[in-house]
C-alpha cells in the first residue's frame, strides 16, 4: 500500500478564477466555501472567481481565500477517495498552507483555522506597510553563494536574506527594496540564471514581519489546539510534529524563519512516502518535488 502525504499550496498560487470547477461539481466545496462565509462575513468566494486581481493579492485576502480553496479541494477529494485516509501518512504546506494542513491533520477546527489564517494575513500586510520590501526568486545559484552575496550587500538593519529555499536551484531572498534590487544584479553576475521579482506584499519568512509575530501569537493562543493525528512537517525546522505547544510555537516563529521546503519534502521521502497529492491552486508543489526527485509520484488536484 502506497503511502501518502498531502501538500498544500502557499502564497503566490492564487488566481483570479481559482475553484470555478471544483464549487461547479462539487457540493461539499460548495459547502466549505458557504462555512467561510459565514466566519469572513463577506463572500470569499466571488472574491475567488471573479476578482478583482489587485483585491484577490492582497495578503489580508488571498491568504484566506488559498487556505479555504485548498481545504475544499482537500474535502472534495477525499469523498471521491475515502480510502486515502488509511493511507495518508503526513501533511506539509508551503507557508500559508501549513495552515491547511494542521487543519487536515486536526489541530485545529477549519474555522479557528480561517480565523487565524485571516489574521496573519492581516498582520503580515501591516507589517509589510510600514517599510518597502519584497522577495525574488532567484534561479540557477546554489544556497550557499546566495548566502555569501546577501551578507555582502546587507546590514543589520538594511538587509536582503535567504527566506525560501524551495527545490534545487530556486531559492527566494527577501528584504529591503533598496537593497533587493542591488543583490539581484549581484546575482546576475554571479551567475544566476533568472531573478524573478515576486509579487507578494513585502520580505516574508525575514525578521521585517517580526511586528506581525505578537499579533499572530496572541490570535494562537486564543485558539483551541489539539494533538494533531497526523505528523505536520513544519516549515520551521522540515520535521515532523503532532503535539499542539510545538505546532503553536513553530507557526508563530514560521513568519520570521526561512522555509525549509526542499528538506521536508526530502525528509518525508527518507521517511518511506512514495505518493505524494498537491492540493489547492497552481502547479508549483509538484513541479518543485520533480526537481528533487524524478521518480516520486506526484498528483495534483485542485479545480
Amino acid at each position: 500500500m502506497a503511502s501518502i502525504a498531502f501538500l498544500f499550496s502557499g502564497q503566490g498560487s492564487q488566481f483570479v478564477g481559482m475553484g470555478k470547477g471544483l464549487t461547479e461539481r462539487s457540493p461539499v466545496a460548495r459547502g466549505v466555501f458557504n462555512t467561510a462565509h459565514e466566519v469572513l462575513g463577506f463572500d470569499l468566494l466571488n472574491l475567488c472567481l471573479n476578482g478583482p486581481a489587485e483585491l484577490l493579492n492582497r495578503t489580508e485576502f488571498c491568504q484566506p481565500a488559498l487556505y479555504v480553496h485548498s481545504y475544499a479541494a482537500m474535502q472534495d477529494l477525499l469523498s471521491q477517495h475515502p480510502d486515502y485516509q488509511s493511507s495518508l501518512s503526513a501533511v506539509a504546506g508551503l507557508s500559508l498552507g501549513e495552515y491547511t494542513a494542521v487543519a487536515a491533520a486536526g489541530g485545529f477546527s477549519f474555522e479557528d483555522g480561517l480565523r487565524l489564517v485571516s489574521e496573519r494575513g492581516k498582520a503580515m500586510q501591516a507589517a509589510a506597510d510600514r517599510v518597502g520590501s519584497g522577495m525574488s526568486s532567484i534561479l540557477g545559484l546554489d544556497q550557499l553563494k546566495l548566502e555569501s552575496i546577501c551578507n555582502q550587500y546587507s546590514t543589520e538593519t538594511d538587509f536582503v536574506r535567504v527566506a525560501n529555499l524551495l527545490c534545487p536551484g530556486n531559492v527566494a531572498i527577501a528584504g529591503h527594496l533598496n537593497k533587493l534590487a542591488t543583490v539581484e544584479q549581484a546575482c546576475t553576475e554571479a551567475g544566476a540564471m533568472k531573478c524573478v521579482r515576486l509579487a507578494v506584499a513585502g520580505a516574508f519568512h525575514t525578521p521585517i514581519m517580526q511586528p506581525a509575530v505578537e499579533h499572530l501569537s496572541n490570535a494562537l493562543d486564543r485558539v483551541a489546539m489539539g494533538k494533531c493525528s497526523i505528523p505536520v512537517i513544519s516549515n520551521v525546522d522540515a520535521q515532523a510534529h503532532t503535539q499542539p505547544s510545538e505546532i503553536v510555537s513553530l507557526l508563530a516563529r514560521q513568519v520570521v524563519s526561512p522555509v525549509l521546503w526542499e528538506q521536508s519534502l526530502r525528509n518525508l521521502i527518507s521517511q518511506g512516502v512514495d505518493q505524494f497529492i498537491e492540493i489547492g491552486a497552481g502547479r508549483v508543489l509538484a513541479g518543485t518535488l520533480k526537481r528533487i526527485d524524478r521518480k516520486i509520484a506526484c498528483e495534483s488536484f485542485g479545480d
